[in-house]
């Protein structure tokens, strides 16, 4: 039974680093920008906006224009904020896959 025990002592090892994973990705912030950044849009690591940011020549386009950048900053946003997420529960896990697993984003 020792094997059984070596099981369950790692998984509580794993449990233990994905809820340390799970602060520090509550944590991340990243930035996404489009138009040269003229738009710029902070994600926080559970996926809510933060803060939006337009620069003043940016305001005097079009508003689909200004419509369309600030959709691709917050996409641009959400693929970082994707790839941090995956990197460190990546470390949570030792680069162990978690069959089924996938991040909520």
């Amino acid at each position: 039974m020792t094997d059984f025990s070596k099981i369950l002592n790692k998984a509580k090892e794993l449990e233990a680093k994905m809820k340390e994973s799970q602060e520090k990705i509550k944590n991340i912030r990243v930035e996404g920008v489009s138009g040269s950044n003229s738009v710029k849009v902070i994600l926080d690591g559970e996926g809510e906006m933060q803060k939006i940011e337009l620069s003043d020549e940016i305001l005097k386009e079009d508003k689909a224009i200004l419509e369309d950048l600030i959709v691709a900053a917050h996409n641009n946003a959400k693929s970082q904020l994707k790839s941090k997420t995956t990197e460190e529960i990546s470390k949570a896990t030792g680069g162990l896959g978690i069959p089924g697993f996938k991040w909520p984003l």
